[in-house]
């Protein structure tokens, strides 16, 4: 046990490290090409900090273990909703731009709407998700990733016509591998303490189900978390909030739509409320843009937030 325990927090200290090099090669090419912040955080960064989701997913979905990959999915998306948001908010207000209040967010609400959809027999087959349905997922997080992507090098390509290049802290050479690192000591990190922090939850007889909504949702919302925190830390929470709701629609989309089309997936109604629970976060989020000060996350909202994912542990749990 106690050398699951190390294993654990050596994983912790890789995700940090993992974090910090990938917060610095993203921000300098955003700098360089003037990309906005939440481009960057939508895309590179997003697709980054969900690779151990998509790792468990896969070895999940070749052993039949259906619970885990919805807990994993659902579970990081309350993390990254709740907690990780409003710790950030709790550290500095954050500004939504317009993209993400009319675009992204609503994206989000509409992406949690769907998989209940399919979950439930409205789309599709009762209680599971289909390959086909797999499929459909998966394309729809492609169109989502490739959009911003697009709209990126088109704002390369206009700015290397209308502006001189300045010097940059770190090359764009340094900055991807600084990128490319930092995704493997994410990967690796996200492993040591989720792996070993599973472990740890079945040998004191912690159910499957709530193993993917807390130890694994949670272990593996790590990457967003110090990702996050990092980048907010740095003054770049744009490419925070990219990274979070990116990681949050890849989550429902690429994750549930990749562990369909290796094996059908089996849906219990256990995961209505969790569903349930989240569409009403990702609105709270979106509504919360409109009231107050504007375009803004403050720290009562952000402490709300907060408040909301110790509910949700406390009914989870109890």
């Amino acid at each position: 046990m106690l050398i699951k325990t190390l294993l654990v927090l050596f994983g912790f200290i890789l995700i940090i490290i993992g974090a910090d090099l990938l917060v610095d090669g993203a921000r300098n090419i955003a700098k360089k090409y003037r990309i906005p912040d939440v481009v960057i955080g939508l895309t590179i960064v997003s697709l980054g900090t969900s690779f151990p989701e998509i790792m468990i997913t896969i070895s999940s979905a070749k052993n039949d273990y259906h619970d885990l990959i919805f807990g994993n999915a659902l579970g990081s998306n309350i993390v990254n909703l709740a907690l990780i948001l409003g710790i950030i908010a709790l550290i500095k207000p954050v500004h939504l731009d317009r993209d993400t209040k009319n675009v992204h967010l609503p994206l989000a609400v509409m992406a949690t709407a769907v998989l209940a959809f399919m979950g439930n027999g409205l789309i599709g087959g009762h209680l599971v998700i289909s390959r086909l349905e797999g499929w459909l997922l998966i394309a729809m997080s492609v169109i989502y990733f490739i959009v911003p992507a697009y709209k990126s090098l088109h704002r390369i390509q206009l700015s290397k016509q209308h502006t001189h290049p300045t010097a940059d802290p770190i090359s764009v050479t340094k900055s991807v591998i600084y990128i490319v690192l930092g995704f493997i000591a994410l990967k690796f990190g996200a492993d040591f303490a989720v792996d070993n922090a599973k472990i740890i939850g079945e040998s004191i007889g912690i159910p499957e189900s709530i193993i993917g909504l807390t130890i694994v949702g949670m272990g593996t919302a790590l990457p967003e978390l110090i990702t996050s925190i990092t980048a907010t830390l740095k003054g770049t929470e744009g490419l925070a909030i990219g990274n979070l709701i990116g990681s949050c629609i890849l989550n429902l989309f690429l994750i549930i739509g990749l562990g369909a089309v290796i094996n059908p997936l089996d849906y219990l109604p256990i995961f209505n409320l969790e569903l349930v629970f989240l569409f009403g976060l990702t609105f709270l989020v979106w509504v919360f843009s409109y009231i107050g000060k504007r375009n803004t996350l403050s720290r009562v909202e952000g402490s709300i937030l907060i408040a909301c994912f110790i509910g949700y542990m406390v009914i989870l749990l109890g």
